[in-house]
């Protein structure tokens, strides 16, 4: 069916934009089954306009079901369930699913469906909660198809019984609105806004709501064998059928087509699960009918033309496609899949793996000009990892893998605050002297948010295991192990219980070290596992062995595959080495040649940095000639921070703006803990070490801020305390002072004595103000009573500490501090560097 694309996005199909309005006032083939008839003549009725009489009706669906495919792949691999996969309390992704746990379990059954109840006309205990899910808002309910999403991958990630209580409690709270209402309607707003939808008037996006509480029901059923779910999601689906029905027989097919462009999730995606559980054809027609001819037309010509369209109302209907792909055989929707990705990667897509910019695509291969704030929807990232996770399954290609690690490792685990339960970001920005709170939606709330990210960062977080392992069912117990996350499987179809083992990953060792146990249980017979061997790696480096017995490992890109009858004696070791490396934005202009990414391993790497990013490179012809490795694990011993208390707050010493200030303690993550934290430099020669702060007492001392490395505190003419450069060795005493126990006499105190400036101390005052800029203060003729307590400071450990993966790397005016940008909070940043020779 050919139909002209008729979707001109203009910036209202921003979720942004529409929240602000609300809170301020191509070529499509379509294969119907040989079984549909009477679903697709229903569909028409006969008093429909002359344009689509019945008669022309069926002769349509005549000429589309001669072209039904209905050979569907046996060949694709099956992701393992989360039931049987456990993530390892000591691993990153643990702390962050169960940060995210702690959120789930923090939001009230009552406030989340309070909305759905009001519009049932049902009693409304509870308060409903803010943000996207406010009482007047659009897409109000929206949040609550996540949370089902999300716990039900939850409970299945932990089998956790209070998650099982609330989902559970949410599930029928919903079926008791659905039933008042009588019709299979739910939602938190009334049928009003699809009056709207299929009127063309102005509205939200209501079907993209309703898509998420499909979901969330459909996933209650297939996580939790929530029977009650399944049958809320064909009542409901019956009654949207209806509704699209009323739309074709009253105006056209084509008026539904523009109906869909406002903004409608994954509607097919979600439609052709559906069908795959019931078998239903009218299941299969609906889901038909939300493709978007006018975007898939495009990718099924081959046309990178997605330029301008906003992005994450776009991803899910090509996840939708997938799916199509593999309910129906379909090879059109295959080639649109794959066609997709390779565009959105080639012409689309930054250092992270994320896309959009604004939330919409630009450009291709421009993308310099569009590093900001608002980068990378979270929202798309989660969407993309669909598509990937889809195209690997049908392929087994190391490619999908690869791109999938990226993706995850530093655009979903970037966008928690820490451990903080609730705080999570919309966008991420990729520009220069960037910062995760400072953009435009900064950090949210746990209960007056609700953003469309909320929703999908809820459910990457709760299904951190789904993409780990997966089985190819066809060719006997094999076994494709393609992320390296410690955890364990039980492998039913192997018989064993597989147990990995990543270590730490640190800048002083550029190794990937797994090991990989084994508990079989009786009758386990033999099989395979395949272990990916990423393109990150070196084909001449990299080690394997199974019971301390080599074994060659393939090219990078490829699988290392191994065949045995495993055993609890077995022990199977992978050493996977990788280096720094520079990758160019992804622009095509030669202007912009030098904007290049660092890269270690799949970790992507930032710079602190308030908006320098130069780096002049010289003759170095190896990235390891201008980039140095932080033996964190000892350096972490020698960060201190300096704190006084005056008018009963407390006061720290830092460096702002490469000058020495007194300014406020900082929260924990915060954009100036960075500027407070100092690293002790022992003088002498050879340089001396030491275990504890304490330990440098009594010591001649350098203090390096910790995001200046390789610049020291100075002591300036007028005795002015700043930020620069190490002295020559003939000055050197203007950067050295002794540590010595505290003026005041308290044991807990220690002051800073210029060994240029013999009997002169840093010095704070005891009537600190913030940013009070710091200088050296005499002792001697000093008539200042409290002298020796303004001189005294609390020296504790730093603030900011190094991340296990830390560099420091040579600048044109500086040096920067690189750490995974998934280690960043509130701190000020740069992804990509001007590198030049």
């Amino acid at each position: 069916m050919a139909k002209e694309c008729t979707n001109i996005p203009t910036q209202i199909s921003s979720h942004t934009l529409q929240s602000q309005l609300l809170k301020n006032s191509t070529q499509q083939n379509i294969h119907l089954t040989p079984t549909d008839n009477s679903a697709w003549s229903n569909l028409i009725q006969t008093n429909a306009p002359n344009d689509v009489d019945k008669q022309s009706w069926d002769l349509l669906y005549q000429k589309m079901k001669n072209q039904a495919i209905f050979n569907v792949s046996q060949d694709f691999l099956k992701e393992m369930s989360l039931h049987d996969v456990r993530l390892d309390p000591n691993s990153l992704h643990w702390r962050a699913q169960q940060t995210n746990l702690e959120f789930l379990l923090m939001l009230d059954v009552d406030n989340l469906v309070w909305s759905f109840r009001k519009t049932a006309g049902l009693p409304t205990p509870g308060k409903p909660y803010g943000g996207w899910e406010d009482q007047k808002g659009e897409l109000r309910g929206h949040f609550v198809g996540h949370f089902m999403s999300a716990t039900a991958r939850m409970w299945a990630s932990t089998h956790n019984d209070t998650v099982k209580e609330r989902m559970s409690a949410a599930v029928s709270a919903l079926s008791a609105c659905q039933q008042k209402i009588g019709t299979g309607y739910l939602s938190a707003f009334p049928t009003e806004l699809f009056d709207r939808v299929e009127a063309i008037k102005p509205v939200w996006a209501p079907y993209y709501t309703i898509h998420k509480i499909l979901a969330g029901l459909l996933d209650q059923y297939t996580l939790a064998d929530n029977v009650q779910a399944l049958k809320m999601v064909t009542w409901m689906v019956d009654y949207f059928y209806n509704r699209v029905q009323n739309v074709v027989s009253r105006y056209s097919l084509e008026r539904h087509y523009l109906s869909l462009n406002t903004e409608s999730g994954g509607m097919n995606d979600v439609l052709y699960r559906l069908y795959s559980i019931t078998k239903d054809p009218k299941h299969l027609l609906l889901a038909y009918l939300f493709d978007k001819p006018c975007f898939l037309g495009v990718l099924a010509i081959q046309a990178d033309d997605i330029s301008g369209f906003h992005a994450n109302t776009h991803i899910p209907i090509v996840v939708g496609s997938q799916m199509r792909y593999e309910v129906t055989g379909d090879p059109l929707h295959k080639a649109i899949g794959t066609f997709f990705l390779d565009i959105v990667n080639s012409s689309h897509t930054y250092a992270t793996g994320g896309t959009s910019d604004s939330e919409f695509w630009t450009n291709p291969r421009q993308l310099a000009e569009t590093l900001n704030t608002e980068n990378e929807e979270s929202c798309t990232t989660y969407n993309m990892l669909k598509v990937a996770r889809h195209l690997f399954t049908w392929t087994k290609e190391v490619a999908y893998a690869d791109y999938y690690e990226r993706a995850l490792t530093n655009g979903v685990l970037s966008i928690q605050r820490g451990t903080n339960p609730g705080v999570m970001i919309y966008m991420l920005p990729l520009g220069a002297g960037v910062s995760k709170s400072k953009s435009y939606h900064g950090w949210g709330t746990p209960f007056d948010t609700f953003w469309c990210c909320y929703g999908t960062a809820t459910e990457s977080f709760s299904k951190l295991g789904d993409t780990i392992y997966f089985e190819e069912i066809n060719k006997g117990p094999v076994l494709y192990i393609i992320q390296y996350i410690s955890s364990s499987l039980n492998w039913i179809s192997g018989q064993f219980m597989l147990n990995q083992k990543v270590d730490p990953v640190v800048s002083t060792d550029p190794h990937l070290r797994v090991t990989f146990t084994f508990s079989s249980k009786k009758g386990a017979g033999q099989s395979t596992l395949n272990l990916r061997i990423p393109i990150w790696t070196f084909g001449n480096g990299a080690k394997a062995s199974i019971n301390a017995e080599s074994l060659t490992v393939p090219a990078p890109g490829t699988y290392l595959s191994v065949t045995r009858n495993w055993g609890p004696a077995d022990k199977l070791t992978l050493d996977l080495p990788f280096s720094l490396r520079t990758e160019a934005i992804n622009d095509g202009r030669p202007t912009y040649a030098s904007l290049q990414a660092i890269l270690y391993g799949p970790y992507l790497l930032a710079g602190h940095t308030m908006g320098d990013r130069d780096m002049k490179t010289g003759s170095a012809k190896l990235i390891s000639d201008w980039t140095t490795p932080i033996p964190a694990a000892s350096y972490n011993a020698y960060l201190a921070t300096f704190s006084q208390v005056s008018r009963n707050s407390t006061f720290v010493l830092t460096n702002s703006n490469q000058a020495i200030a007194m300014d406020h303690l900082p929260l924990p993550g915060s954009s100036t803990t960075v500027n407070a934290t100092f690293r002790l430099i022992l003088n002498g020669s050879p340089p001396q070490n030491f275990s504890t702060l304490k330990d440098a007492i009594g010591k001649s001392v350098m203090l390096e801020p910790y995001n200046f490395p390789g610049m020291v505190v100075v002591v300036q003419k007028g005795l002015v305390l700043a930020v620069a450069a190490p002295p020559p060795p003939a000055a050197a005493g203007s950067s050295a002072f002794q540590l010595v126990a505290g003026l005041d006499g308290r044991p807990e105190t220690v002051s800073l004595e210029s060994e240029s400036n013999k009997g002169c101390f840093v010095y704070g005052g005891v009537n600190n103000n913030s940013s009070t800029i710091m200088n050296l203060k005499c002792q001697s003729g000093s008539k200042d009573a409290n002298f020796n307590q303004a001189a005294s400071f609390v020296m504790g450990q730093g603030l900011s500490e190094y991340h296990p993966i830390s560099f420091v790397a040579k600048g044109a005016r500086r040096n920067f501090l690189l750490q995974p940008l998934l280690s960043f909070q509130d701190e000020f940043y740069s992804v990509y560097f001007n590198i030049q020779a």
